[in-house]
């Protein structure tokens, strides 16, 4: 490896934003860390890219998460960007009727799992030499507004925000930073729905306009590539035309 290659770990990195920016960040020269839970389609995403290594995981198991990083630490021997990427949303219902192990689930990946892998990031960054690194969790505009019937997910993003800010607050003092894009409608499996119809605030099923991964992936790319001295904390990336502003 060469002494320059920075180094990346993606969760959620068999599809969707997560494959988009494994592969964005492969081509920028990084060598990519891939985690999620489905072997067969980390291993769709290495085929597509250069300096992957693909490590199946459950974020929401702790032991897992930590053999995640020390695997990392053991094949590159620092950590200098985690996206925290991995999410999960449950049906839409009212929240009396969702079902106990579909709230627990968003909670679990969205929240627990986060705070895992951000964890073990901030150790392996406190203890490295250079000293630091970066922290992108994937948020959502569900983090300022939510939808109808999603309480569990809205919640969930909410918390991204919590964690974020306390990433700041916590890691300012060992150069490392963090840094939360929220996604509004990116062309993934999650949100195929809403090219038939998604459900508005009046309760009417209409279609929304969405854009690719990849624009999200240049946006964790750019953010990676600052200096040490300069951070975006929070930013939006959306699909152009959907009903965000005026949502209601």
């Amino acid at each position: 490896m060469c002494a320059m290659t920075k180094i990346a770990l993606v969760t959620g990195a068999g599809s969707g934003i997560g494959r988009a920016t494994a592969l964005h960040l492969s081509r920028a020269g990084y060598s990519v860390v891939l985690a999620g839970r489905r072997a067969s389609a980390l291993a769709e995403t290495a085929a597509l890219g250069d300096n992957m290594l693909a490590v199946p995981t459950d974020i929401t198991d702790p032991l897992a998460v930590k053999a995640l990083f020390d695997k990392t630490l053991a094949v590159f021997g620092r950590l200098d960007v985690l996206f925290n990427n991995a999410g999960y949303n449950a049906p839409a219902l009212p929240l009396e009727e969702l079902p106990l192990d579909e709230l627990r689930a968003v909670l679990d990946i969205n929240i627990l799992g986060a705070m895992l892998c951000a964890g073990e990031a901030m150790r392996i960054m406190k203890a490295q030499e250079p000293r630091g690194g970066r922290i992108i969790n994937t948020g959502s505009l569900s983090a300022h507004m939510p939808r109808p019937l999603t309480a569990a997910y809205s919640v969930s993003k909410h918390a991204i925000t919590g964690l974020t800010k306390s990433i700041l607050m916590d890691g300012r003092a060992f150069g490392i930073t963090c840094s939360q894009i929220d996604v509004g409608n990116a062309a993934t499996d999650m949100s195929g729905h809403m090219v038939t119809g998604a459900i508005q605030a009046d309760g009417q099923l209409r279609p929304e306009p969405r854009m690719s991964a990849d624009e999200v992936a240049k946006m964790v790319g750019y953010i990676a590539s600052l200096p040490p001295e300069a951070n975006i904390p929070f930013v939006t990336v959306m699909a152009g035309g959907m009903p965000f502003y005026g949502r209601g």
